[in-house]
């Protein structure tokens, strides 16, 4: 930015220059001869000799009528004197020194009168008549005035440098708190938009367009919302009637194949319907005690486990509560989630351990494990690990929706042969005391 303002200052020097008015040019093309003779200029003892230097030789070339006086003392040199006036002045010159212009006599033509001190001499120079041309009136400009140019130029293209950084850093702050806002929205329920007022006015045609995408993501997000939540609340009366009919199946094989599957779609038309239900009611929480409800779950599955001849089992820190602040039916249903997860699909397992933590709580199983790689698509909806196809694939899709609503998340860890983890922890959770380990065991 300095150097285009630079440039942009030079340019616009030049056309100044170029646009000079008439009496400034001829002040100018004034000195300009005055330099030319004052270095063409001699005087040795009681001799004055204008010697022919080449730029002497080209101002004569390039100006037919010129004259000239030049005068040191009483001594004195002419040069056209055929084509110069009567002059308002005589010799010797014993005037001020400086540079001029003044009219003849007869008040038809100017010329240009200077006078420099050279020790104890005075030289004066008179011309008439005069060509200069504009390169060299611009050369001597710029020449004798570079450092005031050059420092006008910098201080411009400071001046344009330091506006242009303020300008990007106002900018770029308008731009940070677009982006704060914009990271401040949740994706999955948009509501809050940026407001105009926030941003400069450079921003709003895109903060506009922000706004107007959010919007339609937000209709779009609800609208499928509504779609799952009526699906599944539509499903449910068919499937209950459905259920009633097959009762009447006489067909003994048939009649437990028939009841499976429609036990499947129940539960997976209610995990449906649990989950659109999380989406799109917000949650009010309260302070509850996580070890309680681990509790209840664990004494819940109690019978489930012992026909699978699993053992369930209770770790924790200390007696005190852990509490956490969230919904008690929520966090019971994504526990319970946990633990049936682990008792359908933990091959081999022998042992199911719910351990309490600073932060949550995490169930464990000594079962197969999962493949390597395995665990990362499980909380998509209608994944499962089961190869069998038991299950809906939802269950673990609501544990992660349930710990999303509470601020916390589900972390899966798993490997082969050496079981599997699911933890749910909890952004503020209050540690209990330590003390030895207490061991529940439900056999």
């Amino acid at each position: 930015m300095g150097i285009a303002a630079t440039t942009i200052f030079l340019t616009m020097l030049g056309i100044f220059i170029w646009r000079y008015p008439t009496e400034e040019r001829e002040f100018r093309a004034c000195q300009v001869v005055a330099a030319i003779l004052d270095r063409a200029t001699v005087v040795e003892g009681q001799k004055l000799t204008v010697r022919s230097t080449p730029a002497l030789e080209e101002l004569r070339a390039d100006s037919p009528n010129l004259w000239y006086v030049v005068s040191a003392g009483d001594l004195h040199s002419e040069y056209g004197s055929e084509h110069r006036p009567a002059l308002p002045f005589v010799f010797p010159y014993h005037g001020p020194v400086g540079s001029s212009v003044f009219s003849t006599l007869d008040q038809k033509s100017t010329f240009c009168l200077s006078a420099v001190q050279r020790g104890p001499l005075r030289l004066a120079m008179m011309v008439g008549e005069p060509q200069v041309r504009f390169g060299r009136i611009a050369r001597t400009f710029l020449f004798r005035r570079m450092f005031s140019i050059m420092l006008v130029a910098l201080a411009f293209a400071a001046t344009v440098a330091i506006g242009s950084v303020l300008t990007a850093r106002f900018v770029s702050r308008g731009i940070e708190r677009v982006a704060r806002r914009a990271l401040a929205i949740d994706p999955s329920a948009p509501q809050g938009l940026i407001s105009l007022s926030e941003v400069p006015t450079e921003l709003k045609p895109l903060v506009e367009a922000l706004n107007r995408a959010f919007g339609e993501i937000d209709a779009y997000i609800r609208m499928q919302r509504r779609f799952l939540g009526n699906a599944a609340h539509q499903l449910r009366t068919p499937l209950t009637l459905l259920r009633a009919k097959i009762e009447d199946v006489p067909e003994p094989g048939l009649k437990v194949e028939l009841v499976r599957d429609v036990r499947r779609l129940t539960s997976l038309v209610s995990a449906m319907l649990d989950l659109a239900r999380l989406q799109n009611h917000a949650i009010e929480k309260r302070p509850i005690d996580l070890a309680e409800i681990t509790l209840d779950v664990l004494a819940d599955f109690g019978p489930s486990a012992l026909d699978a001849g699993i053992e369930l089992a209770l770790e924790r820190d200390g007696e005190s509560p852990l509490l956490v602040q969230g919904v008690d039916a929520a966090i019971r249903s994504a526990l319970a989630n946990l633990v049936g997860n682990a008792l359908i699909h933990a091959r081999g397992a022998r042992r199911i351990t719910a351990t309490l933590g600073r932060d949550g709580i995490s169930i464990h199983d000594d079962g197969a494990g999962l493949p390597d790689g395995a665990e990362q698509g499980l909380t998509e909806p209608f994944q499962t690990g089961n190869s069998a196809g038991d299950g809906a694939g939802l269950g673990l899709s609501i544990v992660r929706e349930i710990m999303a609503a509470h601020g916390g998340e589900l972390v899966i860890s798993s490997a082969p042969s050496r079981g599997t983890t699911m933890s749910l922890y909890f952004a503020a959770a209050t540690a209990p005391v330590k003390s030895p380990q207490l061991d529940l065991q439900l056999r």
